[in-house]
């Protein structure tokens, strides 16, 4: 939660909050923002569940994106194991709503749904974003055509993190032997290994990589029919990039000649890739953690 800034976002008064003497946080994130400050205790009120005496990090300083950013707070959905607050780490929401009974143990779960403005005619939901917290919805499901699959997780490092040795591009095999992923909605792009982010590059005609913007970028003229059909692995299926989100944002050159920064980059020196929101728009995405060592998706 931000304490103070401009009035482009909407701001949390701790005044009223109960302190925590002592307890402080500083949290960074895989696309390098991060976010450190104080830590209150007050009531959270989540989809008509009151969670009494919730601990709330209240930033007093934050990376620039955060300002940018549309977004007035994060709520955190990792596991609690990863939680940043010194000198003792606190609870996060769902675990105070799993432990209150609020949520009986086959409810809970959440489940997210990243639409477009691009999917405003097109799609039932009009290209609405969503989350549920303790059910999942079932015309979003049906919609997809598809079944609910469960792949396993690995939450050790307190992610929803899984096996991707895999992806495809128009259909040919990348092999990623042991590569993992995780899912973060946190994160605009998708950060993948670099063998696999020059395979999709390769595919698009005129794309190469920018020294000047140290990311991949693809000529603005590209028609949809240009760019290939790549597919991620979440354990053992395979999940479509839409095309739609291939792109992520224009600029022009030093010689006025425009182009289009890739929304798939590379992971740089991590180990791990990290998928985002060019991903998730692409999936009905569910976090189970009455099963913490899967994670369910469509």
């Amino acid at each position: 939660m931000f304490p103070q800034g401009d009035a482009e976002h909407h701001f949390f008064d701790s005044s009223h909050s109960k302190p925590v003497p002592g307890a402080k946080f500083e949290i960074h994130f895989g696309d390098g923002s991060w976010a450190r400050g104080k830590v209150v205790k007050d009531d959270l009120i989540i989809g008509g569940i009151t969670v009494e005496g919730q601990a709330i990090e209240i930033a007093d300083a934050v990376h620039p994106s955060f300002v940018s950013g549309a977004g007035d707070g994060l709520l955190g959905l990792a596991f609690g194991n990863i939680n940043s607050v010194t000198p003792v780490p606190v609870k996060t929401p769902v675990d105070n709503m799993i432990e209150q009974k609020d949520i009986s143990a086959d409810q809970e779960l959440f489940t997210c749904k990243l639409g477009s403005w691009r999917d405003r005619e097109d799609e039932p939901d009009k290209g609405e974003s969503f989350f549920t917290f303790g059910f999942i919805d079932q015309e979003t499901v049906k919609a997809t055509g598809e079944e609910i699959s469960y792949t396993k997780i690995f939450p050790d490092n307190g992610f929803w993190q899984f096996e991707s040795t895999s992806a495809t591009v128009n259909g040919k095999t990348v092999n990623r032997p042991g590569n993992m992923a995780i899912a973060d909605t946190g994160t605009t792009l998708a950060l993948i290994d670099d063998k696999t982010a020059e395979a999709i590059y390769k595919a698009i005609p005129g794309s190469r990589f920018d020294e000047t913007n140290q990311a991949w970028v693809y000529p603005a003229d590209t028609q949809e029919a240009q760019l290939p059909v790549v597919t991620l692995a979440v354990g053992s299926k395979q999940f479509v990039v839409q095309k739609e989100d291939l792109g992520f944002d224009g600029f022009k050159d030093n010689d006025g000649r425009p182009w289009v920064y890739g929304a798939i980059q590379s992971r740089g020196d991590s180990d791990t890739d990290i998928l985002g929101d060019t991903f998730l728009k692409g999936i009905y995405a569910v976090g189970d953690f009455s099963h913490p060592t899967y994670k369910s998706h469509v």
